[in-house]
């Protein structure tokens, strides 16, 4: 497992240290500095091998995180427990910086002695050490005392099955938030035909419920859909279209994954407050939102006319937002004259590209842009053939492009007196741009 950990600043000085096994040494601090953050050229591995001792690290701002093993440890681990550390700091002090770590060292070490034991990563998350580290930054002159009854629930947090929830919580109002966040990835050819598309989503909830409540939650996904569809009378065609084939996911650790398996329903006792509930991803049967058509003509050697045409390709109602279309230009350009009918328009010289920004936009709609290019004419230019970018875009939609749908979201609790019916639900969908290009 882990050996030591080390942070370091933007010289190589070491603001925490903190040693685990007996097999790292003080040197292994010289050694990251001289071969790493002192190094001639620069070091792109996050992971470097010194002397039969292996060094992971990852930079925030300018501050180093580095965690030392001799070893063979799992690599990913460490880079999540690392990340995982580092937004802990974050949560606890705001921005990681150097000034930072210098003024909150007495916490970070209180934070290593609870994420860290013998070399082995414990508890980390941040809603569940604000329960017993409760100091906010630099600690205060007068801490408030922790009543006995507040140590028991502590101990029984950090010890129990639930460590990601304490008891007894209370609240006015039941509520419950719940985001589908999809980002759309694609790469078209200049005839339109797709050559690669995935959508990577993500389901973000906030919960404020009293009490220890579990939530049932169901998506239609294909294996839910098929297997109701064997005991049912239902066309099985419409429920293929309606279903989403989930290539791989992950859950929280909150979910229950026996459930999971054997009944294909997401049940959890959540988290107080904002937390990830799971990651997904999707390759088949994806709307694309939008169908970018680039034409780009050479007129003569010191000309060039570029035409984009955008269509938005979902239900009239619904509004895109946020939308920008970058067209590269060749490096040799001196100047563009441009006509676009919608939106604001400008060419960037030092970005070789024109952005092209729209507001809103409504469904079943369409664009276009025109530009006119000048070129300067040298003859290295013209001897080097210009290899033509892809035009990328941006966007926001009100809508999940793989198609996933909330079919319910069910909470129990037993022991206080209030139903599934009395919890206020709000589900919100939202459609991003990933890396959305297309040839021209």
């Amino acid at each position: 497992m882990i050996g030591g950990l080390f942070v370091y600043n933007h010289k190589g000085e070491v603001l925490i240290s903190r040693i685990y096994r007996d097999d790292v040494n003080r040197n292994a601090v010289d050694a990251f500095r001289v071969n790493v953050i002192h190094a001639r050229q620069q070091v792109r591995s996050p992971v470097t091998n010194m002397a039969r001792t292996s060094f992971f690290h990852v930079k925030r701002g300018n501050v180093w995180v580095c965690a030392v093993s001799k070893q063979n440890v799992n690599a990913a681990m460490v880079f999540e427990f690392l990340n995982r550390f580092a937004d802990t700091m974050q949560s606890y002090f705001g921005k990681l910086n150097e000034e930072n770590v210098k003024n909150n060292f007495v916490l970070i070490y209180e934070l290593l002695d609870e994420i860290l034991d013998f070399g082995y990563p414990q508890n980390t998350d941040p809603g569940v050490l604000k329960t017993f580290i409760t100091q906010q930054g630099v600690r205060t002159a007068a801490p408030v005392p922790v009543t006995k009854e507040e140590q028991s629930q502590i101990t029984s947090q950090v010890t129990g099955q639930i460590g990601w929830r304490r008891e007894g919580i209370k609240y006015r109002r039941n509520e419950l938030f719940l985001d589908v966040i999809e980002y759309v990835n694609l790469l078209m050819s200049q005839q339109g035909q797709v050559l690669s598309a995935h959508v990577a989503g993500k389901v973000a909830m906030k919960s404020y419920l009293s009490g220890m409540p579990e939530c049932k939650f169901g998506i239609n996904d294909k294996i839910t859909i098929e297997g109701k569809n064997r005991s049912g009378t239902d066309d099985p065609n419409k429920a293929s279209r309606a279903s989403v084939a989930i290539d791989d996911c992950q859950f929280h650790q909150c979910v229950k994954l026996n459930k999971f398996d054997t009944e294909h329903a997401i049940s959890f006792i959540p988290p107080d407050g904002e937390y990830e509930l799971m990651r997904y991803r999707t390759t088949k049967d994806i709307q694309l939102p939008f169908r970018v058509i680039p034409l780009v003509r050479e007129t003569s050697r010191n000309k060039m006319e570029v035409k984009v045409v955008v269509k938005s390709n979902f239900k009239p109602s619904l509004l895109a937002q946020k939308i920008e279309v970058r067209i590269p230009t060749p490096p040799h350009t001196s100047g563009v004259q441009l006509i676009c009918m919608k939106g604001k328009a400008k060419y960037k010289a030092g970005e070789n590209a024109i952005v092209w920004k729209i507001k809103r936009m409504g469904g079943m709609k369409e664009s276009q842009i025109s530009a006119e290019i000048d070129l300067l004419s040298t003859g290295n230019v013209e001897k080097k053939k210009w290899n033509r970018p892809p035009v990328s875009m941006n966007f926001e939609v009100p809508f999940a492009p793989s198609g996933l749908k909330v079919r319910y979201l069910k909470v129990f609790e037993p022991k206080l007196n209030y139903s599934d019916h009395d919890v206020i639900k709000w589900v919100r969908y939202i459609g991003r741009s990933g890396l959305y290009e297309t040839r021209c």
